[in-house]
């Protein structure tokens, strides 16, 4: 297929799966940066491919031992993403259809009024759903159980008071965040302050996931993998600033690897349509309201049968129901 051909398929796949655009189309300017990129993207896989002589290391899967549910019964729970580093040679571009979309995301996302934050205030995030756990009963059998992730947390602005986090009808209090926050523990003055330019922000980001998933490490994702992941996590964080949601939107348009999901059901049952990441047999996907462009939920599903189930197998979901800036821990907006 040629490229024009490419190009073509790629925009009308996009027109079948795609909401209608909630805001004005992206500039000229705009769409012509994103097609130089991906063009420029396919050309790079394809000079880098003619030039590889390694072959990618053998798959193995990593798991994290969790806490004790029952006596003489230990948990083990999934760790998503478990082989070797992306090879970004195996790798293709970010499909028009999942840039559109992304775009659409990061459209809706800008034009969200600007909330104005005082200090002392708190981000509120109310999820359901689940993950996904391993449990060796007493009898020393493997047994795969659903977690329940669904909770309320009310985190500090800027990481100076405790965490508040109800679930299962529990309230724990967490530590606040140390230097107002970082990408593994966000606060919303720490995502105020990340560059507003998708490119800086995805170097930013990168620079980050470098220094453990990078070349040299133990890192069974890779830093491609571990970036998509990293902006699902912001993403889900909750009253992100308007400007840094829709530049994660635009950042993550130039992974490589990302595509569409036409129809994707999020943990609270609402259907939409996804932008997702393959890695080692794990699909990984950010699922928006057809209509709205908005981000209902994430989850993660088999495409390949393994231990933790056959393909298909939702193995975790949650889906954002409400958040917020509220006054007090304890609050709802």
């Amino acid at each position: 297929m040629s490229l024009e051909q490419r190009e073509q398929s790629e925009c009308e796949r996009a027109s079948r799966v795609l909401p209608p655009t909630p805001n004005p189309e992206p500039a000229p300017a705009r769409v012509e940066a994103r097609r130089e990129h991906f063009l420029g993207e396919i050309d790079r896989q394809t000079r880098s491919r003619a030039s590889r002589m390694a072959l990618r290391p053998s798959r193995r899967w990593g798991l994290v031992v969790g806490t004790a549910v029952a006596a003489a019964a230990s948990v083990v729970v999934l760790s998503f993403g478990s082989a070797s580093p992306d090879a970004p040679s195996d790798v293709p571009p970010a499909s028009a259809a999942s840039v559109e979309l992304l775009e659409k995301a990061a459209l809706a996302a800008g034009t969200t009024p600007q909330t104005k934050v005082r200090a002392g205030q708190y981000t509120y995030v109310r999820t359901v759903g689940h993950t996904s756990v391993l449990s060796e009963t007493a009898a020393g059998e493997m047994e795969l159980l659903r977690e329940d992730e669904g909770m309320e947390q009310w985190t500090s602005v800027d990481g100076s008071e405790p965490t508040l986090q109800r679930k299962g009808g529990n309230d724990n209090l967490l530590p606040g965040t140390a230097g107002g926050g970082n990408l593994n523990s966000p606060t919303y003055n720490f995502l105020a302050a990340l560059p507003a330019e998708p490119d800086a922000l995805l170097k930013r980001i990168r620079e980050d996931v470098e220094k453990n998933h990078g070349a040299g490490s133990d890192s069974t994702t890779g830093p491609d993998q571990e970036a998509f992941v990293t902006i699902g996590d912001l993403l889900r964080n909750g009253a992100t600033p308007p400007e840094t949601t829709a530049a994660l939107y635009r950042a993550a348009a130039l992974i490589s690897g990302v595509d569409v999901v036409s129809d994707a059901v999020d943990a609270a049952g609402r259907h939409g349509v996804a932008v997702a990441r393959t890695h080692d047999g794990e699909r990984t996907e950010w699922i928006f309201d057809k209509s709205t462009a908005r981000l209902l939920g994430e989850r993660t599903v088999l495409v390949e049968d393994n231990a933790w189930g056959k393909a298909g197998t939702v193995a975790s979901s949650v889906a954002l129901i409400d958040s917020g800036i509220v006054d007090v821990a304890g609050q709802t907006p």
